[in-house]
C-alpha cells in the first residue's frame, strides 16, 4: 500500500522489509516500536513485542491501527480510526529503549480509501520532494538545517486562575555568578557571549559528544557541535544535508536523541524558540540547494556570490511568500518574541553574502561548486520540519517558475541603514497572527501539484488560533502586573 524505497541508503539503513527482519535476528530485538509525527511536529508511538511483526497478512501489508481522534490535528472523534504504514527504510535501533528496540517511521493512511492520509506531515513532504521532480526543474534538494537548544538544569512553570509564572535555571547561566555553590567557580558565559569558549566555560561539551556519537550511531551524520551565543547552555549540533524527506525524519530523531541524553544526564532540553529574556533565542537556520543530474543548479562561477539566476529566482520566491512560510517556520507565538532585532535575528527580507541580519545568507567559506547553498534564517526548531522544509520548497520552485526578482543584495550593516533607507526594507511579521493571516492570503504557492490542501492550510491556521493566540491572549501576564497593578 506505501510506496517503499527498494534501493539500500548509504547511511546503512535497511531498504525493505527483509533487511529489518534481518536487522532484528542478527541484534536479538524484542520490542519494534512505531513512530509517527502530529500536525504541530511532536513524535507519537506505540509499542508491540517483535513476533508480532510478520504474521501472515501482517503490519507491512496491512498496517496497524490507531485513534486518530487522539492526535493533534488529526480526525474527529467519529472518525477516528487511523492505520500507521511502516517505513522499513527509515528503521533504526532505538538509542533510548532499555530493552533492544527497533523503532520505524510510519506514513499515516486513511482505513477506508487505504490512501495516504492529507494531513499527516510525513506524506505532505513525500509530495514536495515528488513534485519537485515532476516539475522538471532539478531531481532532487539537499536541506542542512542548524537546530539551536538550550539545556537547563530545571525549569518550572505553571498557570492557573490566580496565578502564573515560569522559572528556569542553569549552572552556566550569567544571573548565578554570585549564588553560593560551595564553591562557585564563576566560569559562567556572560550574556552573548556563549559563543565558542573552551571548558570550563562550556561545560557541555561531554554531553554534546554523546549526542553526537549516539546520533552518529543511529546514522544521522554529524559535522560539528559547540556552545552557542547565549548564556546558560544554548547549543547547536549541526547534522549533514540530505534529501527533503530524510532531513526532516533525521530532525525529529535528532530531537528525540538530544531530549532522552539530556535527561540521562539529569537536564532538560527545549527548542523554545526564547526562553531568556534579553539574550539570543534560538533559530533553526535552513541551509538548501536544488541538484539535477548531480549539477549544483544554485552555482555560477559568475554569479554574484557564485549563486546562478535559478538560485536567485528561488530567493525571490522565499522573500516573497516569507510572512506565509513563517506561519509553519516560525509556528508559535514565542517565535517572535525572537524575530526582533539586536539578537542576531534575521528580521530583514533582503538577501546578502555574509550578512547575518538578512533573511538569507549566502555561506561564503568555500568556492566550491558542491557547498554552494542558500540559507534562510527565519525559521526556528519549533517548526513541524516536513511542514516548513515543504513550504520553503513550494516558495522557492514558485520563485523559478515566475522569475521573481529578489532585487539588490544588501551586503552592509542594515541596523546602521539611515532611517529613510532602512524604512524600505520589508521586515519579518511581528506575530504569530500575522503570519496566519499572512498563510491565508498567499497559500496558491503551497496548493501547486496538491502538495499542501486547503483542508491543511485551514486546519493549521484554526488550531493555532485556538490552541495557541487565544490561549495566550486569554490570560493575564505576569509583567502586566508590573505594568498596571497600581492604576
Amino acid at each position: 500500500m506505501s510506496t517503499l524505497v527498494t534501493k539500500k541508503e548509504d547511511n546503512g539503513h535497511p531498504a525493505d522489509s527483509k533487511d529489518v527482519a534481518k536487522l532484528i535476528e542478527k541484534n536479538g530485538i524484542q520490542v519494534v516500536d512505531f513512530k509517527f509525527n502530529d500536525l504541530p511536529g511532536l513524535w507519537q508511538h506505540f509499542s508491540i513485542p517483535t513476533d508480532d511483526l510478520d504474521k501472515e497478512g501482517g503490519i507491512w501489508e496491512e498496517g496497524i491501527g490507531f485513534d486518530g481522534s487522539s492526535i493533534r490535528g488529526f480526525q474527529k472523534i467519529h472518525e477516528s480510526d487511523m492505520i500507521l504504514m511502516p517505513d522499513p527504510t527509515s528503521a533504526f535501533i532505538d538509542p533510548v529503549a532499555q530493552h533492544p528496540t527497533v523503532s520505524i517511521i510510519c506514513d499515516v493512511y486513511d482505513p477506508l480509501t487505504k490512501k495516504p492520509y492529507s494531513r499527516d506531515p510525513r506524506y505532505i513532504a513525500r509530495k514536495a520532494a515528488q513534485y519537485l521532480k515532476t516539475s522538471k526543474i532539478a531531481d532532487v534538494s539537499y536541506w542542512g538545517p542548524e537546530a539551536e537548544f538550550f539545556l537547563f538544569n530545571d525549569v518550572r512553570f505553571d498557570q492557573t486562575e490566580n496565578s502564573g509564572y515560569y522559572y528556569i535555571d542553569s549552572n552556566e547561566g550569567e544571573w548565578n555568578t554570585g549564588r553560593e555553590e560551595n564553591p562557585n567557580l564563576g566560569y559562567k558565559p556572560r550574556y552573548k557571549e556563549g559563543y565558542f569558549p573552551v571548558p570550563p566555560h562550556d561545560t557541555l561539551q561531554d554531553i554534546r559528544s554523546e549526542i553526537m556519537m549516539t546520533l552518529r550511531k543511529v546514522g544521522v551524520p554529524v559535522e560539528v557541535h559547540h556552545h552557542e551565543v547565549a548564556t546558560a547552555g544554548q547549543c547547536e549540533i549541526d547534522i549533514r544535508y540530505s534529501p527533503l524527506v530524510r532531513m526532516c525524519d533525521n530532525l525529529l530523531l535528532y530531537k528525540y536523541i538530544i531530549k532522552n541524553t539530556a535527561k540521562k544526564y539529569n537536564m532538560s532540553a527545549t527548542f523554545m524558540p526564547k526562553p531568556i529574556f534579553k539574550d539570543n533565542g534560538s533559530g533553526m537556520h535552513v541551509h538548501q540547494s536544488l541538484w539535477k543530474d548531480g549539477k549544483n543548479l544554485f552555482f555560477d562561477k559568475k554569479g554574484y556570490a557564485l549563486l546562478s539566476d535559478l538560485a536567485k529566482y528561488y530567493i525571490g520566491g522565499l522573500l516573497k511568500h516569507a510572512h506565509a512560510i513563517l506561519a509553519f517556520a516560525a509556528p508559535t507565538t514565542n517565535s517572535y518574541k525572537r524575530l526582533v532585532p539586536g539578537y542576531e535575528a534575521p528580521v530583514n527580507l533582503v538577501y546578502s553574502q555574509r550578512n547575518r541580519s538578512a533573511a538569507v545568507r549566502i555561506p561564503m567559506y568555500s568556492a566550491s561548486e558542491k557547498s554552494k547553498r542558500i540559507e534562510f534564517r527565519p525559521p526556528d526548531p519549533s517548526c513541524n520540519p516536513y511542514l516548513a522544509l515543504s513550504a520553503m520548497l513550494m516558495a522557492g520552485l514558485d520563485g523559478i517558475k515566475h522569475k521573481i526578482d529578489p532585487g539588490q543584495p544588501i551586503d552592509k550593516n542594515i541596523y546602521a541603514l539611515p532611517e529613510a533607507e532602512a524604512k524600505k526594507i520589508k521586515t519579518v511579521p511581528r506575530s504569530l497572527e500575522q503570519a496566519l493571516a499572512a498563510l491565508d492570503q498567499d497559500r496558491d504557492f503551497l496548493l501547486a501539484g496538491g502538495v499542501f490542501t486547503e483542508d491543511v492550510i485551514d486546519t493549521w491556521i484554526e488550531y493555532k488560533h485556538e490552541v495557541e493566540i487565544d490561549a495566550i491572549r486569554l490570560r493575564p501576564h505576569p509583567y502586566e502586573f508590573h505594568l498596571y497593578y497600581d492604576v
